[in-house]
Parts: C-alpha cells; sequence; structure tokens
C-alpha cells in the first residue's frame, strides 16, 4: 500500500516538473496559435517557474500543517485544473494568469515526494526510493522537448497541458486511498508568519524574474531588473532573519547547520545548473543552427534519457557500496568530460555527433543526483526533512534559473564577439574573399542586387559560425562546472553505505 501511494506521487511530481520544458521546443506553434508577440511568448515558461520557487519552500510547512495526503491533492487538483484551463487559453494574457497558477498549486507536488521517501520508507529501501526520485527529477525535463514536440506535430500544441488529465486522475485515486503517510498539526496555524511569507514571496518572484528576463533586458541596464535586483538583494537578508529569529517560521533554515546539508545544497544547486542548461542548449543549438523541427530535436535529445534511465537501477547499487561522496565526484566529472567534448561543437553536428556528450552527461548527471540526495538528507533528524526537503527542491530549482541566466547571457556576448573576431580578419581587398563574392554573386545574378545578396549571405554564414563558437563557449563552461563541482564533494563528511544505518543527529 506504502508504494501504490509513493507511486501516486512520483506521476505527480513527473508532472509538475515536466511541464516546466514540455513547451520549450513548441512555442513558434503556441505563439501563432494565440497572436503572441516574440516577447510575450518566453512567459509561457517564466510564468511557471516565477510562482513555483514560493510554493516549493512553503511546502514543508503546510504539509506539517495539513498533512501530505491533503497538500498533495490539493496540489494535484489545482494543477490539472489549471491545466486544462491554460489548454483552452485563446489569448496570452489569460494563457500566462493560468499558467503562473498552475506552477504555483503544483509547486507542491515536487518536495513532498523527497520528504516520503525520506520519512515513511524503512531505512533499507530509501536509497531505491532516492532512485525513482532522480530518475523522475533528471529524466522530467530531459523528455519534455521529446514529448512536447510530438505531441505538437501529432495533435496541437494543446496538448501539451490536456495530457495532464489522465494521469492527473490515476494520481488522485492512488494518493487518496493510498497515501495516509502522516497528519497534520492544526496548531501551526496559530502565530503563521504573514511577514515570512511575504518576504520571502518578495525575494525569491524578484530573484527568478531577474534571472529569468535579465539577459533579454540587458540586466541593470534595464530599470525594472535594476529595481528588482535591489529588492531581491533587501528581501533576501531580512527573510533570513525573519527566518531565524521568529518562533513559528515558514522555512526552517537551521539545516544549513550541519555541514553535509550545506555540501548537498551546493551539489544540486550545480545539478540544476548542468541539468536544465545542458537541456537548454541542445535544443538551442539544433533549433538555431540545424534549423531542426520540434520532432527531430526531441529525437536527438533522447539519448540523454535513455542514458538517465539505464543509469539509475546500477547507481542505487553503487549508493548501498561506496561512499556517495566518490560517485558524487565520479557522476560530476563524467558530466564534465561530456560538456568540455561539446566545447568542439561544429555547424554540421547532429544526432550522432551528440551521442556520447549526451550519454556522458546523462550517466554523470544520474550517479550525482542519487548521490547527492544520500550525503544531503542521511544526516538530518527526522523533524527537519520536509523543510529540507523544500530548500533542496529549490536549491535546484535557483541553480537551473541561474544556468540560464549564465548560458543567456553567454551566448549573445561571445556571438557578438565571435562575430567582431572574424569580420576583423577579412578584408574585401583579399582576393580569396573577392573570389568568394564573386562566385557567390554569380548565383544571385537574376536578383536586382546581386553584390548585396552575395554580402548578405556571407553575413548569413559568418553570423552562423559566430553562433556555433558561442555555444561551444557555453558547453565548455557547463564542463568546467561540473569539474568544479567534484572536487567541492571532498568537503562532505563520510556517509555509511550501509542502508540499515539510522540516521545521525544533526549538529
Amino acid at each position: 500500500m506504502l508504494l501504490l501511494g509513493f507511486a501516486g506521487m512520483v506521476i505527480g511530481q513527473f508532472m509538475a516538473i515536466l511541464d516546466i520544458q514540455i513547451v520549450a521546443a513548441s512555442l513558434p506553434q503556441i505563439q501563432a496559435g494565440v497572436g503572441a508577440s516574440a516577447d510575450e511568448i518566453s512567459w509561457i515558461q517564466t510564468a511557471y517557474l516565477i510562482p513555483e520557487v514560493v510554493m516549493i519552500p512553503l511546502s514543508g510547512y503546510l504539509s506539517r500543517l495539513w498533512g501530505t495526503q491533503r497538500l498533495f491533492l490539493l496540489s494535484c487538483t489545482g494543477f490539472l485544473i489549471m491545466s486544462v484551463a491554460t489548454g483552452l487559453s485563446n489569448s496570452i494574457d489569460t494563457m500566462i494568469l493560468f499558467r503562473a497558477l498552475q506552477g504555483f498549486v503544483g509547486g507542491a507536488m515536487i518536495p513532498t515526494v523527497f520528504a516520503v521517501a525520506f520519512t515513511a520508507f524503512p531505512p533499507d529501501k530509501r536509497v531505491t526510493a532516492s532512485v525513482v526520485m532522480g530518475l523522475i527529477v533528471t529524466l522530467a525535463p530531459t523528455v519534455g522537448p521529446t514529448l512536447g514536440g510530438h505531441l505538437t506535430e501529432w495533435l496541437s500544441w494543446r496538448w501539451l497541458f490536456f495530457i495532464n488529465v489522465i494521469p492527473g486522475m490515476a494520481v488522485l485515486f492512488l494518493v487518496s486511498r493510498y497515501a495516509n503517510f502522516d497528519k497534520g498539526d492544526p496548531s501551526l496555524a496559530k502565530g503563521f508568519d504573514w511577514w515570512g511569507l511575504g518576504l520571502m514571496a518578495t525575494f525569491l518572484m524578484s530573484m527568478q524574474y531577474v534571472l529569468e528576463e535579465g539577459s533579454k533586458n540587458d540586466w541593470l541596464n534595464d530599470n525594472l531588473i535594476l529595481v528588482l535586483t535591489i529588492v531581491a538583494a533587501t528581501a533576501g537578508p531580512a527573510f533570513v532573519w525573519r527566518s531565524l529569529t521568529y518562533r513559528n517560521p515558514i522555512v526552517e533554515l537551521r539545516a544549513f547547520a550541519n555541514r553535509n546539508f550545506m555540501v548537498g545544497v551546493v551539489m544540486t544547486f550545480t545539478v540544476g545548473f548542468a541539468l536544465f542548461g545542458g537541456t537548454f542548449l541542445l535544443p538551442l543549438f539544433l533549433g538555431r543552427v540545424r534549423h531542426y523541427s520540434p520532432s527531430e530535436v526531441g529525437t536527438t535529445m533522447i539519448v540523454s534519457g535513455l542514458a538517465m534511465f539505464a543509469t539509475g537501477p546500477f547507481a542505487g547499487r553503487l549508493v548501498r557500496a561506496l561512499d556517495p561522496r566518490i560517485l558524487m565526484f565520479g557522476g560530476f566529472m563524467l558530466c564534465a568530460w561530456g560538456m568540455w567534448d561539446a566545447r568542439l561543437v561544429t555547424d554540421d553536428w547532429g544526432f550522432w555527433q551528440f551521442a556520447s556528450v549526451q550519454a556522458l552527461r546523462g550517466v554523470g548527471v544520474m550517479i550525482a543526483m542519487i548521490a547527492s540526495q544520500q550525503v544531503t538528507m542521511s544526516t538530518l533528524p527526522p523533524h527537519m526533512v520536509k523543510n529540507a526537503s523544500g530548500l533542496v527542491n529549490l536549491f535546484r530549482n535557483v541553480g537551473g534559473a541561474f544556468g540560464l541566466a549564465f548560458l543567456n547571457t553567454s551566448l549573445t556576448t561571445n556571438t557578438a564577439a565571435h562575430m567582431s573576431e572574424l569580420t576583423s580578419r577579412i578584408s574585401q581587398t583579399n582576393l580569396q574573399m573577392q573570389d568568394m563574392m564573386t562566385g557567390i554573386a554569380d548565383r544571385f545574378s537574376t536578383s536586382i542586387d546581386p553584390d548585396g545578396a552575395a554580402m548578405k549571405a556571407i553575413y548569413g554564414m559568418m553570423q552562423q559560425q559566430a553562433t556555433t563558437l558561442a555555444f561551444g563557449d557555453a558547453f565548455a563552461v557547463l564542463g568546467i562546472g561540473c569539474a568544479v563541482a567534484a572536487f567541492v564533494t571532498l568537503f562532505a563528511r563520510p556517509v555509511r553505505p550501509n542502508p540499515s544505518a539510522p540516521p545521525s543527529d544533526a549538529h
């Protein structure tokens, strides 16, 4: 019965994480369907992520107040209603509103599964539960663009949201019948920290907006980004102070006093950076440089998902047998290897060239994810687990947001830099350049301005080369980040691989 309830929660968690990326390969089709501008359509993802980051840490408090089962059922029900409403939307404004509500109410389904895995299961089953969670967390964003691309081509973009209904009904049945893991504590409602909630929401939403939109708006040169950066920098410390001094805080931050939890949070942040960063870069390259269709992007991306799926069971066995720190180090180094290899990307790379890159990244991220979960949660006392699971998931999402913001800025800056470098090397007095211009102009001899068309064609080739070099730089940055994270794992305390050992107390 425990397994059936947990299975229902895992499906719900998969849906909530999947919906972050399921629209990634289909934004042009959604844009045409609701008549949105290029700037507006990016909010289909942003509107989901900004309120979600508030619910993820809040869910630990709500789970203790209402109980895990009630919170999960409310979250899933709201998620399904908002999914249907989003799919039925005919304007960008209503779609953004329902998408934001979908992200907020669905956010509670993500961290509660982590808490159940480390509190409801006996010690010898926790590694297995951790493997299942690792598969969900890594697979969902990876297969999201694949599934979304195929759904859009087979049916329509509206089915990106309608598809949640049938598995969602199964989740409601399984959780309502088999997931009575704990009881709520109504006394927590007394003295609810509204100031803490306000500060947390202000800090997280401002930070998430800055990270999501900053690269598009030239960062602090944009007045709104500047104001929200100041707001986040002010509200963040105020929220930390409130949480440490209030008698009934919304988020318990004292888990950070545990060294393994602190190291594990850094690892989780890096996993989010590598997971969402890699999932962001590859589809963008295939669409922007190779001009792949959504289904072609999905087919190419599937290698990473298959590698993760195949690695999960083996990673679970390794965690039982070896020091998780060794596995975290090895996992991050494998991921670094794959990303570093991709720095050599050229504009003719496709499925087979990216296969080894994706395989190394997929295997490495899965091993690092499962091992870091054990290091992060294994030395915390049970009463801290619910809040800690919210913090772990928050840092993974924030790591992903930081990764996307950094990579977006890197691509824009480095493309311009490489373009400037390429143009500086080429002179129209160069004989090879003149021959190329003449040859291309001959091809456009029937056009009104053959020389102008030739210049435009050469500019396009140079722009594509500069873009490709910028993607190589971005892959290299991901590789270096994973390698640095590998060495941070060495600061964790030893964790006994014996799964029957009870968790030690935090100090």
